[in-house]
């Protein structure tokens, strides 16, 4: 390979001529002042850098322009930035190959008189000529940071005597370091930036588990919302209403809010609104003096008063008559309400948390529902998405009631089996989570060998679309679905050893064997993956 020693230069002296010298340390300060200020003002780093290496093409006359930095493994360069176009883009180097490899290995710079006498230059990111008559000269100089290279500059040359090929080798070296400085600067400010979004993650997986209300479970993006929306009403004395369909849960919403707020040492008290009449209601609320109806006997405290200084939870709101609504307009406005009975004004110190499954805005439409009652109670609203909305919770919720239930009942149950998840994971949930714990109380009851299978699960659940439910009631299928669960149970318990489950089926591994076939067991998906681990 034919090389040029930088140093031969320099022991000449460094200079042609006074008058030569000075016309190009001008034009050369130039051309560094001019890359200074692009890699100041360009936010974006490939933008910048082709930016640098038009003003080589444009104020020293170099062709083909080349940025090339190290991959994130430091095994080869790829191209990161040309300035002519036409460059080929998946370009690569490994260290070592070619002229730009040998820089990456040697970190040193390599100069080319003549390309067409080189025979390790690869043409891979140009085409150019092997023509004598057009041949040019190359210069390739390491971008390092500290001691380590990240990266070579090079640039083609009309074909020229060593002395100026070695002026030109420093300017680019110089240009090469201030280059390097600026992608350390911003891989640094990109690593930063990594680590603080990882963090940003890690903080909002923590505030979000610890701001998760205790007596709710779910890990779905919709609960994780919901969770949220409780954390930033609790502490306030908002009013609240929490939405959302029979079943999900919105009386352990609103003891959350209750109990994370300042009026959690207080009262919570709970009101059934769709439980009782008007009349019945009335009294329920706000209290009745002795004789204020027939069967008044005795002065009655209200839900209200009771609620003092605490919480009050009016579950079905939109079940309200008219005129309750009235009064209960005035308390939320007013903070006043009477006994019934009573000309006396008491003051209410109580924060009022409504739920509802109804469409208030449909009953609002049809004068069912007053409009201001619904601005005054819509300030915070909590809409609780149904189980069908968030279907990764399904087997949490169950493993929950499973746990609460086995210990209550005093059956000693392992676990939930794939037959019966299939089950629950397929079934729509009408009555919502509700539904979903007394299914798993059902098949706690029923279950006595320490696995819930889908017999277990209450008829409602037991369709014709479940994957292991045959639609056949006969005999000989529901003996096959037996022993296939049974057969599955026991190579889960042995981590898929054929011969320690048959032991405990009593039978003979060549009979599991053909069960396994004969039943369609998936015994590669369900248990070689796992003895591979």
């Amino acid at each position: 390979m034919t090389f040029i020693n930088k140093n031969v230069f320099q022991e000449m002296g460094g200079c042609l001529g006074p008058g030569v010298c000075d016309a190009r340390h001008i034009r050369d300060l130039d051309t560094l002042a001019l890359v200074a200020k692009t890699l100041t003002t360009r936010t974006d780093q490939n933008r910048m850098l082709r930016d640098v290496l038009a003003l080589l093409e444009q104020r020293r006359g170099m062709l083909h322009c080349t940025i090339m930095l190290l991959t994130p493994d430091g095994k080869e360069l790829v191209l990161e930035a040309e300035s002519t176009g036409g460059a080929d883009g998946g370009a690569r180097y490994r260290r070592g190959e070619g002229v730009t490899g040998r820089v990456l290995e040697a970190g040193e710079t390599i100069i080319v008189p003549l390309v067409s006498e080189e025979p390790r230059f690869q043409f891979k990111v140009h085409q150019r000529t092997k023509s004598p008559q057009r041949d040019v000269s190359f210069i390739c100089v390491p971008i390092r940071l500290e001691n380590e290279v990240i990266g070579t500059l090079a640039a083609d040359l009309a074909a020229q005597e060593s002395s100026r090929l070695q002026e030109t080798a420093q300017l680019l070296e110089i240009i090469a370091s201030l280059i390097s400085n600026d992608v350390s600067a911003r891989r640094m400010a990109r690593v930063e930036c990594e680590l603080l979004e990882a963090e940003n993650r890690r903080l909002l997986s923590q505030v979000q588990e610890k701001f998760r209300p205790a007596n709710m479970v779910g890990e779905s993006g919709e609960m994780k919302t919901v969770f949220a929306r409780v954390h930033q009403v609790a502490t306030a004395d908002t009013t609240v209403l929490i939405r959302g369909e029979s079943g999900t849960g919105k009386e352990l919403i609103a003891s959350a809010i209750h109990y994370n707020s300042r009026r959690k040492d207080k009262p919570f008290i709970r009101v059934n609104c769709s439980a009782l009449s008007e009349s019945l209601l009335e009294s329920e609320l706000f209290g009745h003096e002795k004789g204020a109806f027939t069967g008044a006997l005795y002065k009655r405290t209200g839900r209200l008063e009771e609620a003092e200084g605490g919480t009050l939870f009016l579950d079905e709101l939109g079940d309200f008559s008219p005129a309750i609504q009235i009064k209960l307009l005035r308390v939320i406005q007013e903070r006043e309400y009477e006994r019934v009975g009573s000309n006396k004004t008491m003051k209410a110190d109580v924060r009022i948390v409504a739920a509802t499954n109804r469409d208030l805005e449909r009953a609002m439409r049809e004068e069912k529902f007053r409009d201001d009652l619904y601005y005054r109670i819509n300030v915070f609203p909590v809409d609780l998405p149904p189980l069908r909305e968030r279907r990764s919770d399904i087997l949490l919720l169950a493993n929950y009631f499973v746990e609460k239930y086995a210990a209550r009942i005093g059956h000693p149950i392992r676990r939930i089996s794939t037959s019966a998840i299939n089950l629950l994971m397929t079934y729509h949930w009408p009555g919502n989570v509700r539904e979903l714990e007394n299914c798993i109380e059902h098949a706690v009851l029923l279950c006595t060998e320490g696995v819930i299978y889908g017999r277990h699960l209450p008829p409602t659940l037991q369709t014709p679309t479940s994957a292991d439910r045959p639609v056949e009631g006969t005999l000989s299928k529901q003996v096959d679905m037996l022993e296939r669960d049974l057969i599955i149970e026991a190579l889960k318990r042995h981590n898929g050893n054929v011969t320690a489950s048959s032991r405990e089926l009593g039978i003979t591994g060549r009979m599991v064997r053909y069960k396994i076939e004969k039943l369609g067991i998936d015994y590669d998906r369900f248990f070689k993956r796992k003895t591979r681990r």
